[in-house]
């Protein structure tokens, strides 16, 4: 059973910075496609960022493009991203998702696995 695990989530004041890990268990994923979405209180899921199964493509929602930065380490099964220049909208809850296919997607409905998710809120 694959398991996805998040961290690194927390407070930070705008205009900061922070990186928030996802690393998988129980088996590799390696040629697994996977992706970023987050949960704003009152709001639907919404992508964040996705990167492809090499890291050689990456894809961003406008909102975050410029400021996020999305990578993975294959040896280690885990996802980053990493999110500068945040903001107050930036605050939600953020879930990593892998796919069982290589391609990309910014569809919540293609993933096939998810984490619990992680907390981040960003102060004024």
């Amino acid at each position: 059973q694959l398991q996805l695990l998040e961290s690194g989530g927390g407070l930070v004041q705008a205009g900061g910075s922070l990186r928030v890990s996802c690393t998988a268990s129980g088996r590799t994923f390696s040629r697994n496609a996977m992706g970023w979405f987050r949960q704003a209180p009152g709001k639907d899921r919404e992508f964040v960022a996705a990167i492809s199964w090499s890291g050689g493509n990456t894809y961003y929602a406008d909102s975050v493009k410029g400021r996020f930065t999305i990578s993975r380490d294959n040896a280690k099964n885990t996802v980053y991203l990493q999110m500068n220049s945040l903001k107050p909208e930036d605050t939600a809850v953020y879930s990593c998702a892998i796919r069982q296919s290589i391609w990309v997607s910014t569809r919540s409905y293609d993933y096939d696995y998810w984490g619990q998710g992680t907390q981040v809120t960003v102060s004024s």
